[in-house]
């Protein structure tokens, strides 16, 4: 039987002989723990001319992650996705280390979907000395999630070209719901030549409403039931549009949370989709969006809409 098994792998992938029994298996997904195996894992598919599409993560995945996968799966030929819990994108040492780790229940989660590869380096295989680079965004860094984590994005910046250079995936998956994270990528691609186009896909949420996060897993009972509202706020703000001004629509959202017992409010920003800045009139843009971070307890909710 292992020589079927061996047989059909090989004639599946077209691999030299002496790579297969380290990337392909039928039964399981191909976990890479080091840069070098997945260098020689992806340039294997690449002389082969097939399509890699990339979806990565920092684990405690849900549906959100999930559906990236599924998309990646119908649009190439393999899908890989990474787990890599970034610390030099957390700007306070306790976000990081009550960020939840499940690799577990994670590695099941993508078999079920039949991912075909999974990247897992350690700290020390992704940084194994100070990464010096510095980036220049202009205004995409300046304002909300930029003004408010310092130093956030060059972190996301720094793990993201450097898991684009080991893959080099013809397409790479981010939700909608880091918005702001979106077009700092999309910046990033297009400053550096590299690989892969950047699909932004649509925010995924809970029937309740609330937008899917991993840091949702450490919303207590009660506070899962009241999440929700964040994103009622924000339904409601759309239908308004058409009566309100923007700095008026903002400042309506905003007294929803004054004195709030729940909730306290980091930001809210009405502004132009295309480029973040802040808007006066509608007129202003073709893609006004509102945008909002606020906190339950220690747990921090992000979400946006689109208001055209």
């Amino acid at each position: 039987m292992a020589k079927v098994v061996k047989i059909v792998i090989f004639a599946k992938s077209n691999l030299q002989a002496i790579y297969w029994p380290k990337i392909y298996n039928l039964l399981t997904m191909n976990i890479l723990k080091t840069i070098v195996e997945t260098k020689v894992s992806m340039n294997e598919l690449h002389k082969q001319g097939k399509s890699i599409g990339f979806v990565a993560t920092m684990g405690a995945l849900h549906d959100g992650h999930l559906q990236l996968i599924k998309q990646s799966k119908r649009e190439n030929d393999y899908t890989i996705c990474s787990i890599f819990i970034n610390p030099i994108q957390f700007n306070k040492t306790e976000d990081l280390e009550k960020y939840p780790n499940q690799i577990e229940k994670d590695i099941e989660l993508l078999e079920a979907e039949n991912c075909d590869f999974l990247f897992n380096p350690s700290v020390e295989e992704m940084y194994p000395e100070i990464d010096q680079t510095e980036f220049d965004f202009g205004n995409l860094e300046d304002v909300m999630e930029g003004a408010n984590r310092p130093g956030h994005f060059r972190g996301v910046a720094i793990v993201v070209k450097r898991l684009f250079e080991i893959i080099e995936p013809t397409r790479a998956y981010f939700g909608k719901k880091d918005y702001q994270q979106l077009l700092i990528v999309n910046s990033l691609v297009e400053q550096y030549n590299l690989s892969p186009e950047i699909i932004g896909c649509e925010i995924i949420r809970e029937e309740s409403g609330l937008a899917m996060s991993s840091r949702n897993q450490r919303l207590s009972f009660g506070q899962k039931r009241k999440a929700p509202s964040v994103y009622t706020h924000l339904k409601k703000a759309r239908d308004l549009k058409e009566y309100l001004a923007p700095d008026v629509l903002k400042r309506w959202i905003e007294e929803k949370y004054i004195g709030h017992d729940d909730f306290r409010l980091e930001y809210i920003e009405v502004a132009d989709g295309n480029n973040l800045q802040p808007i006066e009139k509608w007129e202003d843009t073709d893609k006004p969006m509102i945008f909002i971070v606020v906190h339950m307890g220690a747990v921090r909710l992000i979400d946006n809409i689109e208001l055209y």
